[in-house]
């Protein structure tokens, strides 16, 4: 059986809040779930087609002053009923990709130092991340307490948080882990 695009679903998402056009939705998208689901615009403008041509989806335009016009989408009942349904399956379990993990897997073709620093750009990486999220927990709990939504959106910023954490006390301990391999393992010197 193929496996069902998602995409549809995170657009289905964006237009359940509001009206938008293909644009606002790429903002959206990267001003909200962006770190952990992002599409880009060659899948954008081709699913809101599909998503019209099911009947999911209306569209009008808007004329804007020196530029093209703009085809603003609104989800329909049909659209909202299969978001709705899509919601209340179970989620399914994909593998994740990580470049990082492979690396440190074949790690042993390559000296330690070489995989030391591959995982200390990640912890930078995570400890910027760490960072991001701390801000957002705080912005939102100060503006945002009173919202109908703001708890799921606190839930989401919660897990990265949580799973940031994890990664940073996982590069600590990998990269000590590491070092004391590189003081015991002189056999290889070309390594």
């Amino acid at each position: 059986m193929a496996k069902e695009n998602k995409s549809r679903y995170a657009v289905l998402g964006m237009l359940s809040t509001e009206p938008m056009s293909g644009y606002d939705i790429k903002k959206a998208i990267e001003n909200s779930v962006a770190n952990f689901w992002n599409e880009s615009y060659g899948q954008i403008y081709p699913i809101l087609k599909q998503l019209a041509d099911a009947g999911l989806t209306t569209s009008h335009t808007e004329k804007q002053e020196g530029k093209p016009e703009r085809y603003v989408y609104t989800l329909t009942d049909k659209g909202r009923e299969e978001l709705l349904h899509w919601l209340a399956e179970p989620v399914e379990h994909a593998v994740e990709r990580n470049e990082l993990l492979l690396k440190l897997f074949f790690g042993h073709e390559v000296s330690v130092t070489t995989s030391i620093e591959h995982v200390r750009q990640f912890r930078m990486l995570m400890a910027a991340l760490l960072q991001k999220y701390t801000g957002i927990i705080a912005y939102l709990n100060e503006h945002c307490m009173d919202a109908p939504d703001m708890l799921y959106r606190r839930i989401t910023v919660s897990y990265g948080l949580h799973r940031t954490q994890a990664l940073v006390q996982w590069c600590d301990e990998t990269i000590e882990l590491l070092q004391q391999m590189s003081g015991r393992d002189q056999s290889r010197p070309d390594k």
